[in-house]
């Protein structure tokens, strides 16, 4: 699965969003540097992108008419009949990623093929068409259940490209988009994410679709309001890369561009469409130097996506390929760990089951990470800060309290006095993005005889920053914060260390 143009990617904002101003800012032509970096400071997450980044892990589920072709993208063509698998269990791909901690998943309920996993009324091109269950299954149906039954999120992939629609690449394909679209937000319940990629290939008539993306942003945003639009949408973007690595520099608040400021003067911003400045995909994205002549600042945060396997699709010829716990373990900490959220793809095999190859990897990896992460040797450690505010709240477990400056400091050192030396080499700090995303240099010291040595450093935080070194034993550590937009506020810190 490729993505393609991500250049000058559209986003649809709509009226209520940009009324709440919440996680959307103007630029004012008269506006300073200082005013510009207010701003910047104080652009927040909605309510369903503060969810979406609080579940760190989400899992994919590709599965379709190419895990019987052995293919990665299908024609269009395949036979139906083909799509059989013999012991389907949607309860254990939803268990197997929530034994791993996933908080949510996704299944593509169509790919680029057009082949749908649920019995639409608007193809034959589907499941109903195959002898799974003599034509009576619904995939889409089974993984929707088993979310609820084991309390996991529950999203959906539907692919605006389609090789089988006889009407792609003309105006009625947007109403078919549409009523499969409608279908996949009304038969199943509450819906938490709908992912859609930017591929915008020719059709069975060799013509492509102009997408109608903000139709079909209002259709979401009316009939499942609390969902996140992922990728090709207004609420999530890609983070440029399927290789599990962002940014070192992950900004949330990033420039928007081609504001209609005439759309915005009479009201009809359910028609304004907002495009980020410039490539999406570049190493710095939202730094002074890109925000300073922006017309428009939005929360855009990234979400890194990456197959535990070569391929998106299940091949049996990729089961000694399956990527290995150190490998995912890695991953986790260049995503999670860089400001966005890991999307894993897990894909069942024909059988429709995770196979004991992926199991066994995401199981190591999780016993991994749950040992890295057991003991915070920070959580009792003595707080001083010369102009610190809430020295506690950095380390209380809560992350809706946060250690901030006095007045309208930008700049702070946090010393942690540990009462006994410890070992570690994982540094840990969070931000309270619900204040806003505001750190942008900070450096890190030990003490040792007396005199402070650098350990590590970083640009921006976000919602998590996770900075790995050669381990290190010492019972004080100080965090410089040489730069902020406006106060910074440190929901979470913490030291760990790693034995993997």
């Amino acid at each position: 699965m490729k993505f393609l143009t991500y250049c000058l990617l559209g986003i649809c904002l709509s009226g209520q969003l940009l009324a709440q101003k919440a996680n959307y800012v103007e630029i004012a032509s008269t506006d300073t540097e200082a005013d510009i970096i207010r701003k910047a400071a104080n652009v927040v997450p909605t309510d369903r992108q503060l969810r979406w980044q609080q579940l760190e892990l989400t899992a994919f589920f590709h599965f379709g008419i190419n895990t019987f072709t052995g293919k990665e993208w299908g024609t269009g063509k395949e036979d139906p009949q083909i799509f059989n698998p013999t012991a389907l269990n949607a309860e254990q791909w939803v268990r197997s990623v929530k034994d791993a901690g996933f908080k949510q998943v996704i299944i593509t309920a169509k790919h680029h093929d057009g082949f749908c996993l649920w019995p639409t009324k608007t193809t034959a091109h589907s499941v109903k068409s195959s002898p799974w269950l003599a034509g009576n299954g619904d995939v889409v149906k089974e993984v929707s259940r088993a979310c609820k039954k084991l309390n996991v999120g529950f999203g959906v992939y539907l692919s605006p490209w389609d090789m089988n629609a006889p009407m792609y690449g003309s105006d009625a394909y947007n109403n078919f988009f549409v009523e499969q679209l409608t279908e996949l937000l009304t038969w199943y319940g509450k819906v938490d994410e709908v992912w859609f990629d930017g591929a915008n290939g020719e059709g069975p008539n060799g013509k492509k679709q102009v997408y109608d993306f903000e139709k079909w942003y209002a259709l979401i945003r009316k009939l499942q309001p609390q969902a996140v639009i992922a990728i090709m949408g207004p609420d999530v973007r890609w983070v440029g890369t399927e290789t599990g690595r962002g940014r070192a520099m992950e900004w949330s608040v990033v420039p928007s561009a081609n504001l209609d400021q005439g759309a915005i003067a009479d009201g009809s911003q359910k028609n304004l469409v907002v495009k980020p400045q410039g490539d999406m995909r570049g190493s710095d994205i939202g730094s002074r130097d890109k925000i300073r002549n922006a017309k428009a600042l939005v929360w855009y945060p990234a979400e890194t996506d990456v197959s535990i396997r070569p391929g998106w699709f299940y091949h049996a010829s990729q089961d000694k390929q399956v990527k290995t716990p150190q490998k995912l373990n890695e991953i986790y900490f260049t995503s999670v760990g860089m400001n966005s959220v890991l999307l894993l793809n897990i894909p069942p095999d024909k059988r429709g089951l995770i196979s004991d190859a992926d199991i066994s990897s995401l199981q190591q990896w999780t016993a991994m990470r749950r040992l890295t992460f057991s003991k915070n040797f920070l959580r009792k450690a003595r707080v001083t800060c010369s102009n610190g505010l809430k020295l506690k709240k950095a380390l209380d477990g809560n992350y809706n309290s946060y250690l901030t400056t006095k007045d309208a400091d930008t700049a702070t050192t946090i010393v942690f006095e540990l009462k006994h030396k410890a070992r570690f080499n994982v540094l840990s700090l969070q931000e309270a993005i619900t204040v806003g995303q505001r750190v942008e240099k900070f450096t890190a010291y030990y003490e040792d005889k007396g005199a402070w040595k650098q350990f590590t450093s970083g640009t921006t935080i976000g919602y998590k920053r996770l900075l790995q070194f050669p381990a290190i034993t010492a019972n004080k550590i100080k965090i410089d914060i040489e730069a902020s937009r406006l106060n910074p506020t440190i929901a979470e810190a913490g030291l760990y260390y790693d034995a993997n």
